[in-house]
């Protein structure tokens, strides 16, 4: 008599249950800046009935990445939240599946709001004109001259920059007795001596004064203390390319004490003078 015996094999134990069955912790330390699944469903699918569920929340919270006030997806808030544009959404949703898709997606994306990203130039085409009279770097006045009357966005432009040319000058920035860097040869390797850079005379830039405005006028009193030319070329280079490309500056003067339609008396802002902190 034939006995037929169920052979079953030893089926050794599962060794990476451990692993399938560990949850991943609610919040790590990196942002991609990539959908989530559930997400990524949800836009290809925007018509589908996939129920929100209580396992699609446990889903969404376990690949939750993002850190509350740091990492590659800054502070959360909805300028952050990428799921709130559903046209970026789609794009960055399908750069895997098709990156020529997603690429082109995103040119024509570029193109529709090419206004909101360059700016047509509001300045002058005319050069700036640059005087000096008597300027002394202790004690004198740069003024400057507009085409027109400066609007409120145009003065808090030239406040900031003259604001970040004075740190820069008070933190020694501006000294032309080291510049390593500018006067090596191009073709040879950077490199810095920093004992030669710690031994040079340091430069420094004492006080500055609040800028006044009087209609198209404006003038602001420094204190350079150490003649520093490089300190001028650098004003000179900003407010030029101010002057380019937002509000037209007829011209700039170093020195002198008075001005060609400066009204020394003229302190109210009722008849166009104010004052600005630096």
């Amino acid at each position: 008599m034939l006995i037929l015996q169920l052979c079953f094999t030893a089926l050794p134990p599962n060794k990476y249950l451990p692993f399938q069955r560990a949850k991943p912790p609610h919040h790590a330390g990196f942002y991609s800046g990539i959908l989530s699944p559930v997400t990524r469903l949800r836009t290809k699918n925007p018509h589908s009935q996939l129920e929100t569920s209580g396992f699609d929340e446990e889903i969404e919270d376990a690949i939750d990445v993002s850190w509350a006030g740091g990492g590659f997806g800054g502070p959360q808030g909805e300028d952050n939240d990428y799921d709130k544009d559903p046209e970026f959404a789609e794009i960055m949703g399908s750069c895997l599946d098709d990156p020529d898709k997603a690429k082109s997606k995103m040119e024509e994306r570029l193109r529709k709001k090419r206004n909101k990203i360059l700016h047509t130039k509001t300045g002058s085409p005319n050069p700036m004109k640059v005087h000096f009279n008597k300027f002394d770097f202790s004690n004198s006045y740069i003024w400057l001259e507009f085409y027109n009357a400066p609007l409120e966005q145009d003065i808090s432009l030239i406040s900031d920059t003259i604001r970040s040319w004075h740190i820069v000058g008070r933190l020694g920035g501006c000294n032309s007795m080291n510049m390593q860097l500018s006067q090596a040869p191009l073709d040879m390797r950077p490199s810095y001596d920093a004992i030669q850079g710690a031994n040079v005379t340091p430069t420094a830039f004492y006080n500055i004064g609040d800028l006044e405005v009087q209609h198209n006028l404006a003038r602001i009193w420094v204190d350079i203390g150490t003649v520093e030319p490089l300190l001028l070329d650098i004003l000179i280079n900003s407010l030029t390319q101010i002057s380019s490309d937002y509000v037209g500056i007829k011209q700039v003067m170093f020195g002198g004490s008075e001005f060609d339609g400066w009204e020394e008396n003229l302190k109210s802002e009722d008849v166009g003078y104010n004052v600005h902190k630096i």
